[in-house]
């Protein structure tokens, strides 16, 4: 007899794939590992899941659509400071402090697989177009188009820099320096 569906059991899944994935890449991960971090039979798991690579997929969608959500409600709350410092400060931030789940989401893609692949590719671009969209609202300093793949740039390099354990940059340093220059450089075009 097949096991009900729950949605609170596939959360729990991705969860404790999560929970793994910040100790080990997704290739040295079992089923069994994720069953017994989930509390859950391997049978159970199979329920939800054929194979790894489900999983990572779910948690590839869920990432990267909270990501969206969150820069949307952000960009839209009129109580908050959205200023152009502000949104590339939070850009950058929110970058670098997801750079283990966006490096395993980057090394998958390059590896060949080529439907999250496409996924990153297409959300990059999306990314890139509302991230321009709101640098034009708050801001005459540089093209809008160009200063979103600045960012992104800049973000991934950060995460690299980070995931690598470089002590030669000092993210939030570069980040408020780079915050710094941009204030002054805003106020001169203004």
């Amino acid at each position: 007899m097949a096991a009900p569906r729950n949605d609170n059991v596939k959360e729990k899944i991705l969860n404790a794939t999560e929970t793994l994935l910040q100790k080990k890449d997704l290739s040295d991960i079992t089923l069994s590992e994720i069953a017994i971090e989930t509390g859950i039979s391997k049978g159970t798991l199979y329920y939800y899941y054929k194979n790894k690579t489900d999983i990572y997929m779910d948690i590839t969608a869920r990432y990267l659509d909270q990501q969206w959500k969150d820069f949307i409600a952000w960009t839209e709350n009129k109580e908050k400071d959205t200023s152009i410092t502000r949104l590339i400060n939070y850009v950058v931030q929110r970058n670098i402090a997801s750079y283990r789940t966006r490096l395993h989401l980057i090394n998958a893609a390059s590896l060949g697989d080529e439907d999250l692949r496409e996924k990153l590719v297409s959300l990059y671009g999306q990314f890139e177009s509302i991230i321009s969209e709101k640098v034009g609202e708050r801001s005459n300093l540089f093209s809008p188009k160009f200063f979103a793949q600045l960012m992104l740039l800049v973000s991934d390099g950060l995460i690299v820099q980070e995931a690598l354990g470089s002590e030669a940059i000092n993210p939030e340093e570069f980040v408020s320096q780079s915050l710094e220059y941009i204030k002054m450089l805003d106020q001169l075009v203004d």
